[in-house]
């Protein structure tokens, strides 16, 4: 069954109203979980929503409350969440940093006592569109070893880049620091699926293809020591520079239930024009892209792809077909839906 894209947004903004979230709050939430569906990284679509609305209703996060500028000196600012959804204190913070830096050319937004945010990805479309380039980091909950340990220590913590083009699909690099988001592995524990072996380890430190023993143990990092230390570099912007959690103090959304998670982002806005002409720029990356594109390919490769556009392509598919969510998802949506009268199949496409 497919569903359409702004229905789905319909769907769950009046889930979360009902439960209690303004509706500003309830959009920007939804807009966020069915961005990530839609671009095919459903590990953080709508299949989260029932843990979000779960830390609402426990008083892990206030969805009322709205987030406030703490600092503002120049091209440098702090945003304080104040434990609102991670994903309205990012779009919160990205109107504010965009604003900045077509004021001074470039700004730099840390955020603290935030939560969850999303995909970096969702950000990066808003502010190349408007000929924006930017990095968006964020910290998460300990889930990855350093390099030589064990147990879990850091969050998986995701870095994005993102760059306007002119005629082709924009650069949006949006990447984990481990070598598998675990939003991937909860989605093949929750389908009954293996893993690859090399994703992670168990609570013993022992590889495995075990979805479940993987929750309990720990994802590695990307390029072993490369990974660590780019996650550590990452919570130190997002977490110690910010005021945030940072290592074991960002707690996990799944498992905490006493304490909000207190997660910190990084927005990082260059406004291009200061550097050179929009159009040239885009021109510029027109040639790049267009010069990758020859360049000679790998045996059995028909395309060679740059960051972003395998997602762009999805992303059309899906505007325009909708999007099949898979059973145990639908299931879950009409169960949290049937406790204030709505229900899933009402979006279905005809």
């Amino acid at each position: 069954m497919a569903h359409s894209v702004s229905k789905l947004v319909d769907f769950s903004t009046k889930l979360l109203t009902a439960a209690g979230a303004p509706d500003a709050v309830a959009r920007a939430v939804s807009e966020s979980l069915v961005a990530a569906d839609v671009r095919g990284v459903s590990s953080h679509g709508v299949v989260r929503l029932g843990v979000y609305l779960k830390r609402m209703a426990e008083g892990m996060i206030d969805p009322k409350a709205e987030p406030q500028m703490e600092r503002d000196d120049g091209p440098v600012g702090l945003l304080d969440g104040r434990n609102n959804f991670g994903a309205y204190v990012g779009a919160r913070g990205l109107d504010i940093a965009m604003a900045r830096a077509k004021t001074h050319g470039a700004y730099i937004l840390g955020v603290r006592h935030s939560n969850h945010f999303g995909t970096g990805a969702h950000y990066l479309q808003q502010a190349v569109s408007q000929g924006l380039a930017m990095i968006v980091m964020s910290n998460a909950s300990q889930t990855m070893p350093p390099t030589g340990g064990v147990r879990p220590f850091m969050g998986t913590n995701p870095i994005a880049f993102g760059f306007p083009t002119g005629t082709d699909v924009p650069f949006i690099l949006d990447m984990a620091t481990s070598l598998v988001a675990r939003g991937k592995i909860i989605v093949a524990a929750s389908k009954g699926e293996a893993i690859p072996l090399g994703w992670a380890v168990d609570k013993d430190g022992n590889p495995t293809t075990d979805a479940h023993a993987a929750l309990d143990g720990a994802v590695l990092p990307l390029g072993g020591p490369k990974g660590s230390g780019l996650a550590m570099a990452i919570d130190i912007l997002c977490g110690v520079l910010t005021g945030a959690g940072f290592g074991p103090s960002v707690n996990n959304m799944y498992d905490n239930w006493e304490e909000p998670q207190n997660v910190g982002h990084m927005f990082i806005v260059l406004d291009i024009a200061r550097w050179m002409p929009l159009e040239t720029f885009k021109g510029r990356l027109d040639d790049y892209i267009r010069l990758l594109k020859l360049e000679p390919r790998a045996g059995g490769v028909e395309e060679i792809f740059y960051a972003g556009e395998i997602e762009s392509r999805l992303e059309a598919c899906r505007l325009r077909d909708g999007i099949t969510l898979p059973a145990k998802v639908e299931d879950e949506l009409n169960a949290l839906g049937a406790a204030y009268g709505l229900s899933l199949n009402e979006l279905q496409l005809s």
